[in-house]
């Protein structure tokens, strides 16, 4: 198998740390080739603080997907969150002197790298720069502008900033662990290639990706991406409540949280106990599950109301902005019981949960397509997709070589097309050069020798 045609997605969360081996078969779907996974000890709220646990559990997590695929992973792409993430929206524009060509690709690049360049507040730097509606000239909201005519270039931009020291603490535990980065991206907009399909995107759709330490959020409409966010915290506030109130360690809380929690308090009955074990020597603890999903529904309301101002912050409100597909839940905080209708009466849209079974090859679903791998998944679809990017970007730039030679005068046009018979051609005339050079020096030398037979007699 070659390796140019895999790719592997790393995401460094706050609980866990998965590193995804796949690639895409003849049917463009994305077959899983090996899966490793580690507890994350280094990170929190999505920054590493911990710089050696990190590399350590990236490596346990790269050792067992290199161990279940049998390949050697060199190089990942990783998904990046985190509090420090900000976004904004940003309009840009450039004069092209060469207005009786084209638009290409080339001018739309110049115009990206040129927000690139955009001051940035102290300590941050640009992750994303992604264009939003162009217009050409005095044309406005062009979704295509390539091959138009036009002096004027301008767009919308949707840039994504984030901390700098944060971006390269995860680039430096990538480095240390032994591999390559190919490459980083928002885990939200990973998530979003998992999750979500063209036609959500169309219509307008907020996805929510509830992580252990973050809830990521992504909102689009008419298939470009317009309004990210992250939300400081996610699953790990509502263990940590569970924790402190119920007087427990956290593995308990977790398995309590997972195996009997609910989203919404008034499905449990004042008789409904559960039962824990004590530690060493301690008598067991009983828990109403009634004062569980209490504990539970504040602080999922407290999430979910952080994403309801997100949404009203990107204008849902407006008619012309509307989310007409409604919310898409994912990631591992999405599967709490009772969290759909929750968050459908505090937000009044629809709901669903979001499963990565449309991308997943069939006979691989199962555990992979579960929520709390959307992001993984949506890594292995950007890393696959960077690939062929690259692979079309080479070949585009090779067929412009050929177009331009083609453009060109007629004997330049000539030599491109008859490259091989011209090479071979003048391999011919330099082979009979140095046959003649050769055939000379030896008749010279002959004649000599001749001149001496001769003196002789």
């Amino acid at each position: 198998m070659e390796y140019q045609d895999i790719a592997i997605g790393l995401d460094v969360g706050t609980t866990k740390i998965v590193a995804m081996v796949g690639r895409r078969n003849e049917y463009n779907k994305i077959e899983i080739l090996g899966i490793g996974k580690s507890k994350s000890i280094g990170v929190h709220i999505g920054v590493v603080n911990n710089i050696t646990q990190t590399i350590e559990a990236i490596r346990e997590a790269v050792s067992e997907a290199e161990h279940s695929s049998g390949l050697k992973i060199k190089e990942v792409i990783v998904g990046i969150a985190g509090q420090h993430i900000r976004s904004l929206q940003h309009n840009d524009y450039i004069t092209r002197l060469d207005f009786e060509n084209v638009i290409s690709q080339k001018d739309i690049q110049k115009l990206i790298d040129q927000v690139h360049k955009l001051i940035m507040q102290p300590g941050e730097e640009i992750i994303h720069v992604l264009p939003q509606e162009y217009k050409v000239d005095s044309q406005a909201e062009i979704g295509e502008p390539i091959g138009m005519y036009g002096s004027r270039l301008e767009a919308n931009f949707h840039v994504v900033v984030g901390q700098i020291s944060s971006i390269r603490n995860i680039g430096r535990c990538v480095k240390a662990a032994g591999l390559d980065l190919s490459g980083m991206t928002l885990e939200p907009l990973a998530s979003a290639e998992a999750v979500l399909s063209t036609e959500e995107r169309e219509a307008g759709v907020a996805l929510v990706d509830i992580g252990g330490g973050t809830t990521d959020i992504a909102i689009f409409k008419d298939n470009i991406i317009r309004h990210t966010a992250v939300i400081p915290f996610g699953g790990n506030v509502i263990t940590e409540n569970i924790k402190t109130d119920c007087l427990i360690i956290e593995r308990q809380a977790e398995l309590l949280k997972i195996k009997f929690g609910s989203a919404w308090p008034g499905e449990n009955k004042e008789t409904e106990i559960v039962c824990i074990p004590g530690l060493r020597g301690r008598d067991p603890k009983e828990i109403s599950l009634k004062h569980l999903s209490q504990i539970i529904h504040i602080r999922v309301c407290e999430i979910l109301e952080q994403v309801n101002v997100e949404i009203k912050n990107y204008g849902n409100e407006e008619q012309k902005k509307r989310l007409i597909a409604g919310l898409v839940m994912t990631g591992g905080g999405s599967q709490l019981k009772h969290i759909r209708p929750l968050t459908e009466y505090i937000t009044g849209m629809d709901v669903r949960i979001g499963y990565s079974n449309e991308h997943i090859a069939g006979g691989e679903n199962g555990i992979i397509s579960n929520p709390e791998y959307a992001t993984s998944i949506g890594l292995v679809i950007k890393g696959l997709d960077d690939k062929k990017k690259y692979i079309c970007k080479n070949a585009e730039m090779e067929h412009r070589y050929y177009r331009k030679y083609d453009e060109n005068s007629e004997l330049i046009s000539t030599k491109f097309y008859n490259k091989n018979r011209r090479l071979n051609s003048e391999k011919d005339q330099n082979h009979k050069k140095k046959k003649n050079k050769t055939k000379s020096f030896l008749e010279i030398w002959a004649d000599k020798f001749r001149q001496i037979l001769n003196d002789t007699e």
